[in-house]
């Protein structure tokens, strides 16, 4: 399934825009602050219905406007299909219709690709705290296996619920016994998801060693899950849970388990996250990303990959070896100040779009 065309209204600079993308290739181009990285954030929009960079989505709204909307075209094996997403900051839900009907809320998913972003600011997934790259971990195993998905779900509502349990006991308002249903049912759901999470990492770390190597990292590289439990299985969790319970007492939470998992990427047997220089952590993530595209491609499911400003940190021949990845498989959209940088943007095969203030336009030549 691939994005045909996208319309944009009062979605952050954009007053209104079009554009249609290509099946392999799209090149957005212009100078800083035109709206590049603003246009690939209303494609992630579009498909996901939730912003990747920012939690607070009043920012969406073009200024002095109540609402935004943007409009997806996807052309899949079933044919076409429109999705829709309207958000005002005034309405407590975003109104989301997929060919002109309301998504029921709980109702089944949208008909979308996946979708892969690259942003500079993601370079916290690399060096920031675990918490960012546990829920990236459980977006892949939720794309590679969709079933899954509801595992991760099942976890923090047990979670939410001994932490509550744990504080009442804390307080004196609950008996420590009544733990048990809750270790237990932290425990399966946790079991589970260790599972999903090693084997995803299993599933992707030849390919990230690959083209980590394909990018010019210097010395080998290794993708590997670091959980907190040491537990084989359902029963070793709930061990480990029971044994630490007066810890979690006495701190007044769930202080062992899958939510304090982390994945650690090194390169030459170091953290990329401490030891590794920018354009490492810069590489290393690009790296990451394309081995999860190569792994879902291999499956028929290859994510759109967004790519803002990725080319502008690397040299000639890293560039090079990039754009040879893009153009691998599947369909990519690449935000750039300067065309040149961008190895084989001139090719008949590649879209061009330049855009400036907010306004789109075909072409090479940015609009004056």
């Amino acid at each position: 399934m691939v994005v045909r065309r996208i319309e944009l209204r009062d979605f952050r600079n954009y007053p209104r825009a079009e554009l249609t993308l290509s099946d392999g290739l799209t090149v957005v181009h212009g100078p800083n602050g035109a709206g590049k990285t603003n246009l690939l954030e209303a494609i992630y929009f579009s498909l996901t219905a939730r912003s990747c960079r920012t939690s607070n989505e009043r920012e969406l709204v073009r200024s002095g406007e109540a609402v935004t909307r943007v409009v997806t075209e996807v052309v899949g094996d079933d044919g076409s299909h429109t999705l829709e997403v309207g958000f005002s900051p005034g309405e407590k839900e975003k109104l989301v219709k997929v060919d002109g009907a309301p998504l029921e809320r709980g109702g089944a998913p949208p008909p979308r690709p996946l979708v892969c972003v690259f942003l500079p600011d993601r370079l916290e997934l690399v060096k920031g705290a675990p918490a960012s790259r546990r829920s990236h971990l459980d977006q892949v195993v939720a794309a590679l296996w969709p079933a899954r998905a509801e595992t991760r779900s099942a976890y923090s509502r047990a979670l939410a619920q001994r932490n509550a349990l744990v504080a009442r006991v804390r307080g004196g308002a609950s008996r420590a016994d009544l733990l048990e249903q809750w270790d237990a049912e932290l425990a399966r759901h946790g079991a589970q998801l260790m599972a999903d999470r090693a084997r995803a990492i299993a599933s992707i770390a030849p390919a990230f060693a690959e083209r980590a190597a394909d990018l010019g990292l210097p010395d080998p590289v290794e993708l590997r899950y670091v959980p907190r439990s040491k537990a084989s299985d359902a029963a070793g969790l709930r061990a480990e849970l029971n044994e630490r319970r007066a810890a979690d007492l006495e701190r007044g939470f769930t202080t062992h388990g899958p939510h304090r998992d982390d994945l650690a990427l090194l390169h030459g047997g170091r953290p990329l996250r401490t030891l590794g220089s920018q354009g490492q952590q810069r590489v290393g993530l690009l790296a990451l990303l394309f081995a999860e595209r190569d792994v879902l491609g291999a499956r028929g499911r290859p994510p759109l990959m967004l790519l803002d400003d990725v080319m502008s940190e690397l040299d000639a021949t890293r560039r090079e070896r990039l754009a040879d990845l893009v153009r691998a498989g599947g369909q990519a959209l690449i935000t750039t100040t300067d065309v040149d940088h961008v190895p084989g943007a001139a090719g008949d095969d590649v879209t061009l779009a330049a855009v400036l203030d907010g306004t789109l336009s075909a072409g090479a030549a940015a609009p004056a």
